[in-house]
């Protein structure tokens, strides 16, 4: 005897397991997942999973021995002939049917929730992402002016001279400017573009400083590195700032910058003028600030700066891993 199922007898049937795993899936998005999953009341939710998966067999079961095997008894007899024979307790305390059927009620729940999942998290991704560019472009967008009203300040300082300088420090001005509002809008730019930028920076303070600074700049670049634009202008602009500004005889600048397999090493060394008072607790530049809050978003776990103050020298040197 031929045990093939015809078109009628294979819907009824295998509709019988569909309807168990709609009921599955409306339960467990209606009330298990918002009530029990979402709150985190884990113990609860594997309690009523378990019930829930007692329910749909028993509901299974009575379906199948009420309809499917009187209606379509020749092929059951056929298929599992011993199976039928048992009761509705004795299919109940069946635990390797039940766990088999259990999983088929439970499966296209699972994959929906694995499907919901992975889309939620490609989201938070994308959220993620773009908050971290809306941060970085504000830290930007606090960096810029504060090292423009600097140069400003230098170049009326100049104009006020009427110093032959003037014009130079414009055209070098110009070209900062240039690259800060237009070369460096990406998220990484290259590592040459960012030594010229300190080149000019250190031209315009040389200008108004003359004999009152020593500026030794060495760099080390053997290969085209990506970095993140604007990180080192800041120490060198804080160097200026604190550690020539105020002095007195000859402050002494030196800047170091080389490459080591996939990191780059920078680091500045300033002096400290003798009339200014050594203070422990003065609160961080805000440029400084700023560019700790961009290694963290952009260098996670990928950075090292280490910060040296003595009575004499403001040391700093920052190692970072290249992408």
């Amino acid at each position: 005897m031929s045990a093939k199922m015809g078109l009628r007898q294979s819907i009824e049937i295998y509709g019988n397991i569909v309807l168990c795993q709609m009921i599955a899936a409306f339960i467990s998005f209606r009330f298990l997942i918002p009530q029990l999953l979402n709150k985190q009341r884990y113990l609860l939710l594997v309690f009523a999973l378990i019930v829930l998966v007692l329910f749909l067999f028993g509901l299974y079961s009575v379906l199948r021995i009420n309809y499917l095997e009187v209606r379509y008894i020749d092929y059951y007899k056929l298929v599992m002939p011993d199976y039928i024979q048992l009761g509705f307790i004795d299919r109940l305390l069946d635990f390797r049917v039940l766990l088999s059927k259990g999983i088929k009620y439970l499966t296209p729940t699972a994959l929906i929730l694995l499907i919901t999942y992975y889309n939620n998290q490609q989201k938070f991704l994308q959220l993620n992402e773009q908050k971290k560019v809306a941060e970085l472009q504000t830290l930007k967008n606090q960096l810029n002016p504060h090292f423009l009203f600097n140069t400003l300040n230098n170049l009326y300082t100049l104009a006020l001279k009427q110093s032959s300088k003037t014009p130079e420090v414009i055209s070098k001005l110009s070209d900062i400017l240039d690259y800060m509002l237009y070369r460096c809008n990406e998220k990484f730019v290259s590592i040459h573009n960012e030594i010229e930028l300190i080149e000019n920076y250190i031209a315009l303070e040389k200008m108004r400083y003359g004999k009152r600074v020593n500026v030794e700049f060495k760099k080390i670049v053997d290969r085209e590195i990506k970095i993140a634009p604007l990180l080192f202008l800041t120490f060198v602009e804080n160097a200026f700032k604190h550690g020539v500004s105020q002095e007195l005889d000859v402050a002494e600048l030196k800047i170091e910058m080389n490459n080591r397999n996939h990191e780059i090493i920078f680091n500045i060394r300033n002096t400290i003028p003798e009339n200014i008072p050594l203070k422990e607790d003065d609160k961080k530049p805000i440029g400084l600030l700023n560019v700790e809050k961009q290694l963290e978003l952009i260098y996670p776990n990928k950075y090292q700066l280490t910060i040296e103050h003595s009575r004499t020298n403001y040391r700093v040197e920052l190692i970072i891993e290249t992408l």
